[in-house]
């Protein structure tokens, strides 16, 4: 009973019971029975609801948001329908996938009532209804889909559900705002079955990024190789500066081959060929220049002493 109806019924009993003892008992019924007209007859809706109205056991009217009144005895509401968006919780377990893999699923549903006179006269009880289409939906959408899509694509199972769900409940009256998928549970088995297989996926793409890796650097070193090859000077520079990075670090004790030693040396034959590519005369043929040029000296100076 709504606040304006309880005092107009508290008004007319307490002016039946004054009317009675100070001016007329029998006036006083006509109070009373002004009372029970009220309360039969005023009600009041709050802006989320919609009463349904029967009329003889015809639909009369569907009243709300607001005060309205109605015949006693004659109209008779049969139901209050709250037109706010309401949520239920829905759940599959051990449902069966696509590729036959025993899965737990938690979703929600988020819904309203568009239209109260079907909610109220096309079924019993549309709040229990919801809940039987949306578990049904739900193992109907499990059954055809993969584990992975529906591990991975959780906005696409969602959409898929809201339309089938929305499709089944519009002719109640009932529309459907969205469906969430809240927890997809697999068995442990399983669990430890794909993390071993995301681990291998993840060492084979590191492999494939280190043999990458090592393509290029072999690469450069056959650059490397032709460049030294055409520079052997350059090879024993770049040999000793080797040494010399590692030589850098304190207290660092370092052996080094008496062949590499060796090695860092220039030998004759490695100065004749560079310099021969440079156009310069080697070591033995300015020699034996300076042999030649001074041979004719001798013999003048011997010339003089006789």
């Amino acid at each position: 009973m709504n606040p304006i109806a309880s005092f107009l019924i508290f008004v007319c009993i307490v002016a039946g019971l004054a009317i009675g003892n100070w001016v007329s008992p029998y006036l006083a019924p006509v109070f009373f029975g002004a009372a029970a007209v009220v309360a039969l007859s005023l009600k009041m809706a709050n802006a989320w609801q919609k009463f349904v109205i029967l009329r003889m056991g015809k639909l009369q009217s569907v009243k709300g948001p607001g005060m309205f009144a109605i015949i006693p005895i004659i109209d008779n509401v049969v139901a209050v329908i709250d037109g706010r968006i309401q949520t239920t919780a829905f759940n599959a377990e051990q449902a069966l996938t696509r590729d036959t893999v025993p899965v737990n699923v938690d979703a929600i549903i988020f819904w309203h009532v568009h239209d109260a006179e079907k909610a109220a006269l096309a079924i019993t009880n549309y709040r229990e209804a919801i809940d039987r289409v949306a578990q049904t939906s739900l193992r109907e959408m499990i059954g055809s889909s993969m584990l992975a899509a529906l591990l991975s694509d959780r906005k696409e199972a969602d959409e898929q559900l809201k339309l089938e769900i929305g499709q089944k409940t519009a002719p109640w009256g009932i529309s459907v705002s969205s469906v969430e998928i809240r927890d997809v549970a697999i068995p442990e088995a399983l669990q430890d079955a794909m993390s071993r297989q995301a681990q291998a996926e993840r060492e084979k793409q590191a492999r494939v990024i280190l043999g990458s890796a090592e393509a290029a650097i072999a690469g450069k070193f056959v650059e490397a190789a032709d460049i030294y090859a055409g520079h052997p000077t350059a090879l024993q520079l770049r040999a000793m500066n080797i040494i010399y990075e590692t030589t850098k670090e304190r207290g660092a004790t370092i052996l080094i081959p008496s062949s590499m030693v060796d090695s860092l040396n220039p030998s004759t034959t490695t100065l004749a060929l560079a310099l021969a590519s440079k156009g310069v005369p080697g070591p033995e043929e300015a020699a034996s220049r300076k042999v030649a040029v001074s041979s004719p000296i001798r013999d003048e100076g011997a010339n003089q002493m006789t």
